[in-house]
C-alpha cells in the first residue's frame, strides 16, 4: 500500500516548494493587500488574480485538534494528533499539521512551526509548543 501523499496542484505547488525550503508564506492580493492562506486563484475580498507571496512568522495558537485512531499513512503511529492552528500574522487563516509536542496541546496556546521532511523531497508543517525544544527532521515526541 503507497502512502498518501499531498499533491500540489496550480495553486499551492508554489506552497509547497517554499515549504521543502523552509520558508513559511501566505498569499497577498496584489489589489486590495488581503492576506489567504490556503492558496488559491482569486482574492476572496475582491476577486481579483493579482497576487504575490508574502512570508509570514511561521507561529499562531491552537484553534483545535483532533487524535485519529485511523491510521492513514503506512508506518504512522496510532493514534497521532492533528491540530489546527490560526496563524498569529493572519488571524482568518487556519493551517493543519501534525502535533509534535510532548503533551497534548491547549486550545489557545501558542504554537510554532515545526518541519518535517517525510521522504523524497515532501517537507511537511508541522506544529509544537513555542516553548518546547525543537524536534529533528522525522523524529516523533514521545507517546504519552
Amino acid at each position: 500500500m503507497a502512502a498518501y501523499r499531498p499533491e500540489p496542484d496550480r495553486d499551492s505547488r508554489p506552497w509547497w516548494e517554499r515549504v521543502a525550503r523552509r520558508e513559511f508564506a501566505v498569499q497577498e492580493c496584489g489589489t486590495c493587500g488581503r492576506l489567504r492562506f490556503p492558496p488559491r486563484a482569486f482574492c476572496p475580498e475582491c476577486r481579483t488574480e493579482v497576487w504575490r507571496w508574502r512570508e509570514a512568522a511561521p507561529e499562531g495558537t491552537v484553534e483545535s485538534w483532533i487524535v485519529s485512531h485511523q491510521p492513514f499513512v503506512p508506518g504512522a503511529r496510532d493514534p497521532y494528533l492533528v491540530v489546527m492552528v490560526r496563524l498569529a500574522a493572519v488571524p482568518g487563516c487556519l493551517v493543519y499539521g501534525n502535533w509534535r509536542g510532548e503533551r497534548d496541546p491547549v486550545y489557545g496556546e501558542r504554537v510554532r512551526v515545526s518541519y518535517t521532511e517525510v521522504r523524497d523531497g515532501l517537507t511537511l508543517v508541522d506544529w509544537m509548543p513555542e516553548t518546547s525544544g525543537s524536534l529533528q527532521d522525522g523524529e516523533n515526541p514521545p507517546a504519552s
